[in-house]
């Protein structure tokens, strides 16, 4: 097998001082928080990826997207993903899981009080200090 990385795309929805995520389960970073996403499609721009990844796990639309920051992430698994964030608008609705078999329960955590166990990508966004609060989708 090739060893290449790939590249993953993840939505910062944010709520508030609240972002949306969920315990991922038989995948890479099984049993870790992490924001709804997933791989890059060919021909899909990152944001059509957080739209459709998001629609396709929680039943959410997105408002107004904006990429904001990129991670490059290595697994104790022995992958290496370059991950791409798109911050998102939350326009309102519950989140669903239509995934079970990816997935636990959505739940909004405050950006300051995440859980420990967060996926390797979202430990490397915060260790740069990116902070979804101060970012405008004006700019």
């Amino acid at each position: 097998m090739e060893k290449h990385p790939r590249i993953g795309v993840a939505a910062i929805i944010l709520n508030g001082d609240k972002v949306l995520m969920q315990v991922r389960k038989n995948a890479h970073g099984a049993g870790d928080w992490a924001f709804p996403g997933g791989h890059l499609e060919f021909g899909e721009s990152p944001e059509g990826c957080a739209r459709r990844e998001t629609l396709e796990e929680s039943g959410l639309e997105l408002g107004r997207t904006k990429e904001v920051e990129f991670t490059n992430d290595i697994f104790k698994e022995g992958k290496h993903y370059v991950t791409l964030f798109i911050l998102a608008e939350y326009i309102g609705g519950e989140p669903k899981v239509l995934e079970p078999d990816k997935g636990e329960k959505w739940e909004w955590i405050q950006w300051d009080k995440m859980p420990n166990n967060i996926m390797v990508p979202v430990r490397n966004l915060k260790s740069k200090g990116f902070d979804p609060r101060t970012v405008s989708f004006d700019q």
